[in-house]
């Protein structure tokens, strides 16, 4: 697996017939898995676009959002909810592709389209299914024309570079396992892994590099470590000695606020990398929203985490729109970073 890849297209080509075949007679194994992700063309690409109303200079303070969307049921709903913080840079984490819970809509791009930004996406799991119960009710077609699932970055200005960074491709969420007690991979059966998308943009004061990350859900810490220390290796790849922002949903089962001895371990390790979590409100960012089965304690999920620019402005935004109703089971993160 390389450490990026730096491949674009206009359209992600689709999972030929024949491909999508092979995948669901597969025997469910790891060394299946890894076959079968090398065949997959969009894994390994991003898509990337937007209809951007104006070209602007960033300037050296650049305001930054970020939102796991859970799938971006309403991207016009959405935009609205956005634009008046005029972000310069958003960070997306669950955002759909041609999947029938959300109309098979290419939701980054009418995101992109609606707030008149740039956009790269990068896939991070081909769905082999639905979705759960919930999110099969809400399709009106019995199947997926596309069935991506992934990562995006909007931004105001068109990126010099951009880059996909996959953090896992093993198989997780395509072969059961009871030891990792994945006891959702039977209802979401995918082709992937967890995935950042990074870019690099112009700023009055020099280039910056952006990364929209998520890391995985899975109970044990020493996935998202190992992930975290992948993406930080990629970046310094990617954008040597570049001031560098990282965010998006970590979905960390720890936080500093719980005391040294339940932290997790990507907050150090980040630290030893010089990067600073300092930029972050304080309280929780999940909510309840149409897609929760049930009501659980809400938890600290969306970061930002930041190398060489100096901090401030955090704050932590509802996701509601103008009735009140939940757009996501996720709440925005928002944050301006000033190059140091």
């Amino acid at each position: 697996m390389k450490l990026f890849e730096k491949a674009t297209c206009a359209n992600l080509p689709p999972v030929e017939d024949v491909l999508k075949q092979e995948i669901l007679q597969a025997e469910r194994t790891y060394q299946a898995h890894e076959a079968l992700f090398k065949k997959v063309d969009a894994l390994h690409r991003l898509e990337t676009g937007g209809e951007m109303l104006a070209s602007k200079k960033l300037s050296d303070t650049v305001c930054v959002m970020g939102w796991n969307m859970q799938r971006c049921l309403y991207p016009e709903q959405s935009a609205e909810l956005l634009r008046p913080h005029a972000p310069e840079v958003i960070v997306l984490s669950e955002m759909d592709c041609g999947m029938a819970r959300t109309h098979q809509r290419n939701t980054t791009r009418a995101l992109a389209d609606s707030l008149g930004m740039h956009y790269a996406f990068g896939v991070e799991f081909f769905e082999l299914g639905l979705g759960n119960d919930l999110e099969r009710r809400l399709a009106a077609d019995d199947h997926n024309e596309r069935g991506w699932h992934g990562n995006a970055i909007l931004c105001c200005v068109p990126p010099r570079d951009q880059a996909l960074i996959r953090l896992d491709a093993s198989g997780l969420w395509f072969c059961p396992d009871d030891k990792l007690r994945n006891s959702s991979v039977s209802k979401q059966p995918r082709i992937g892994g967890r995935c950042a998308v990074a870019a690099i943009l112009p700023t009055e004061a020099g280039e910056i590099c952006v990364a929209s990350a998520h890391l995985e859900s899975l109970e044990d810490p020493s996935i998202r470590l190992a992930q975290m220390e992948r993406l930080i290796a990629a970046l310094d790849a990617f954008a040597p000695r570049m001031p560098t922002i990282i965010a998006g949903d970590l979905n960390t089962a720890h936080t500093p606020e719980d005391g040294d001895a339940l932290q997790e371990p990507i907050f150090r390790a980040t630290e030893r990398h010089g990067y600073s979590w300092e930029n972050n409100a304080s309280g929780t960012t999940t909510r309840s929203s149409q897609l929760t089965y049930k009501p659980r304690p809400p938890r600290k999920l969306d970061w930002f985490c930041s190398r060489g620019f100096a901090c401030h402005g955090a704050h932590i935004l509802p996701a509601v729109n103008d009735i009140g109703s939940a757009l996501s089971d996720h709440d925005i993160i928002k944050g301006r970073f000033e190059r140091a």
